[in-house]
């Protein structure tokens, strides 16, 4: 018996008589995997899932600041919807005030003025005036503004003259204020300071011109109109609102 068949015979009584003999070549070969190709693929789906989740992240914060720029904007626009509307109740209320004065046969202010402008001598000149003055008005009351403008500028070249071309004048440059047209205002204000400095308009026309040196971003002109207002018209209605603006624009 040869060590061949010695080998075999003691497999046997090891493994028992049923077990597989296998060839000793096939036993003594240790089982090695080879983990190369599927350990890089795993670092690979790993750096790949990193990559995504970053991606996401980034996305999520670019929506989210985008959501915030959107709110941002909605706040802005709402106050300066707010400061507009703000803007237009103030001057239909100081208009609606100009109305009420003026429709008291008319105002307290024109009526002295027309009266003046229908006596003397120049009785047919005045009414013609009274008349041009009443029609330019209306369009005021019917907020017809560019219609407005036009009468009244027809008004003070046609009668400049008269006590009511200083109205005119300043209802001219409260129409351009409306309009916008903040230099054409401040030109029809500065009219009936400089034509007229005797007219009862004289305190509105400087409250009036001092706002819109402070619109035109000129503080200090702004400043020294609303002190000459307090100072030469101190019980005036203008110069309490004077008052008011100075100490709440802090000018």
């Amino acid at each position: 018996m040869n060590h061949s068949h010695s080998s075999r015979r003691w497999l046997t009584r090891l493994c028992g008589a049923g077990a597989l003999v296998l060839p000793l070549s096939v036993l003594a070969q240790p089982v090695i995997e080879d983990l190369s190709a599927g350990s890089r693929s795993f670092y690979d789906q790993t750096e790949a899932r990193e990559s995504a989740s970053g991606s996401l992240l980034l996305l999520n914060r670019l929506d989210e600041q985008q959501r915030e720029i959107q709110q941002l904007r909605g706040q802005v626009e709402e106050l300066r919807y707010q400061l507009e509307q703000l803007r237009r109740d103030s001057q239909a209320r100081y208009l609606d005030l100009e109305e009420r004065l003026a429709g008291t046969a008319p105002a307290a202010v024109d009526a002295a003025a027309a009266q003046a402008v229908a006596a003397g001598n120049a009785q047919a000149s005045g009414a013609d005036a009274q008349a041009a003055y009443q029609a330019a008005f209306q369009r005021v009351q019917a907020r017809d503004f560019p219609a407005a403008i036009a009468a009244f500028e027809a008004f003070v070249a046609d009668y400049p003259d008269t006590d009511l071309a200083a109205n005119g004048h300043y209802w001219l440059g409260e129409l351009h204020s409306a309009e916008e047209d903040l230099e054409a205002a401040a030109a029809a204000f500065q009219r009936v300071l400089d034509d007229h400095p005797q007219s009862n308009k004289v305190p509105d026309a400087l409250y009036k011109l001092g706002l819109l040196k402070a619109r035109q971003g000129q503080p200090e002109a702004s400043r020294e109109l609303l002190e000459r207002l307090i100072a030469d018209y101190p019980d005036s209605n203008a110069a309490v609102m004077g008052r008011d603006f100075l100490n709440d624009s802090g000018l």
